[in-house]
């Protein structure tokens, strides 16, 4: 697959439309080797620019989508804009349902204790059909993780939705991907709660209109201090983009 990317504070994002990288990541879920797909916001590219191994493991994927209207704007700032948002919950989806008529094994990884179990129920019954081989909570210690490798294994999963939040997911995926024989691993957040209905997800207003974050922050005004991420991210990248264009002038 010929990529073109955009480098954000180190993190290199796919400059991709959503139609496409959903075609993207079903191609991934056919093949035999084993892919990473992530899909980072500005808390994560944050958290990726003072961690060089969250940083490597995303740019080792095989897609990185622009997870975030805070990604966007960034990109627009480096001159160098994305098509658009590809949230990983509407590529999961979209994915989901490729997957049924397909006949793909999938495997549900992460959240509390019986999410996972609520999600498959959920899907089974939006996609008959669909082929949900085998689920587990993201509750486990490092001695377990063994075990959940052989069963995400033994399930013939050939598409692996972790869920467990970043950088965890990022981590336990690339930790074990050679161990895995898993076609595609996807690392989705908070997608198993909302398709258990344990949470919500905007109205589609508010994501047309790119304000999913502040529907989030008006259900949970707690949420204020990690939603000061966005302003700091966009004042970073606006300072990186001078660095960078400070360095291209002394080159000349």
């Amino acid at each position: 697959m010929s990529r073109k990317t955009i480098d954000i504070l180190g993190v290199q994002v796919d400059s991709i439309e959503f139609e496409k990288a959903v075609d993207v990541a079903e191609s991934l879920m056919k093949s035999e080797k084993t892919s990473m797909i992530f899909t980072p916001n500005p808390e994560i590219i944050m958290c990726a620019k003072d961690d060089g191994e969250l940083r490597s493991i995303l740019n080792a994927a095989d897609l990185c989508t622009a997870d975030g209207i805070g990604v966007v704007y960034a990109s627009r700032i480096m001159g160098k804009p994305v098509p658009e948002r590809v949230a990983g919950f509407d590529v999961v989806c979209a994915l989901l349902e490729r997957a049924a008529k397909s006949g793909t094994g999938v495997f549900l990884f992460g959240a509390k204790p019986g999410v996972a179990e609520i999600a498959k129920k959920n899907l089974e019954e939006k996609h008959p059909g669909i082929k949900i081989v085998g689920t587990h909570d993201g509750y486990f210690k490092e001695e377990d993780e063994a075990d959940i490798v052989t069963q995400i294994n033994e399930s013939g999963a050939q598409l692996l939705l972790v869920c467990l939040g970043a950088p965890k997911q990022e981590k336990w995926i690339a930790k074990h991907k050679d161990e895995l024989n898993v076609n595609l691993c996807m690392g989705v957040g908070g997608t198993l709660d909302v398709l258990a209905g344990t949470a919500k997800r905007a109205p589609k207003l508010f994501i047309r209109l790119n304000l999913e974050w502040f529907y989030r922050l008006l259900k949970q005004p707690t949420r204020i201090g990690r939603m000061m991420v966005l302003p700091k991210f966009i004042l970073v990248v606006k300072k990186d983009k001078k660095e960078k264009a400070k360095l291209e002038r002394k080159k000349k």
